[in-house]
């Protein structure tokens, strides 16, 4: 059995060079100390992928304080993707500040494991959130048809950026989770001696358990 060559969660993100409306990026490099998403559409000029641009255009700065920056991609030419940008920009008053990348010859969309033959010739609608360090920790797979949330692109690296602070785990929907509502879940006992820890912490009041295996707190 022949593994995927497709990078990986906790992979390194493929360096790569690309062309964008912003001018030429080379990534991961040259976002290095921030996170990126970079989030392909399957083509300009299509509905679905209009109204996920205007979306992802209005929460560009609740991106930006969360020290993240928003990177588009489709395999159409740079200058389909300036006059799409325009067309936006004057038919709904809605300016996209994030590059664009053109992947016309879809090396990136290869690379990334955007184009899937069962969906056609275009790339999918995948979202990939990226650390500071470069390295790849989240992926999403749409199929053409279906727009993304961008509040829960938002929610995802949020959560992940609240997991790597305090060393803990994120509930169903955090921080909004309809069981233990914005509390965070403890690391599980891995060894006796831990689960008499998270006993002993549960009873000084410092987390609150369900059982020795399922803590939570707030932070």
């Amino acid at each position: 059995m022949e593994h995927s060559k497709l990078p990986l969660l906790g992979d390194a993100f493929p360096s790569m060079e690309v062309k964008t409306t912003h001018g030429t990026l080379k990534l991961p490099e040259d976002l290095k100390g921030k996170w990126f998403v970079l989030f392909s559409h399957p083509g300009d000029f299509t509905p679905v992928c209009t109204t996920e641009f205007i979306s992802f255009a209005k929460r560009n700065d609740d991106f930006k304080k969360l020290n993240a920056e928003l990177i588009g991609l489709s395999v159409d030419q740079v200058f389909s993707h300036i006059k799409w940008v325009d067309w936006i920009n004057e038919n709904t008053d809605t300016t996209i500040p994030f590059p664009v990348i053109a992947d016309e010859l879809g090396q990136v969309a290869t690379t990334l494991g955007m184009l899937h033959p069962g969906k056609g010739t275009n790339t999918v609608r995948a979202v990939f959130i990226v650390d500071p360090k470069g390295n790849l920790r989240l992926m999403m797979y749409y199929p053409q048809e279906i727009g993304r949330s961008v509040d829960e692109v938002l929610r995802a690296l949020n959560a992940l950026q609240v997991a790597d602070k305090h060393g803990v785990a994120m509930p169903e929907n955090y921080p909004n989770n309809s069981w233990l509502g914005s509390d965070v879940i403890v690391p599980p006992a891995s060894t006796e001696a831990m689960k008499a820890e998270r006993l002993a912490d549960a009873k000084a009041g410092k987390i609150i358990c369900k059982d020795w295996w399922l803590c939570h707190k707030s932070l």
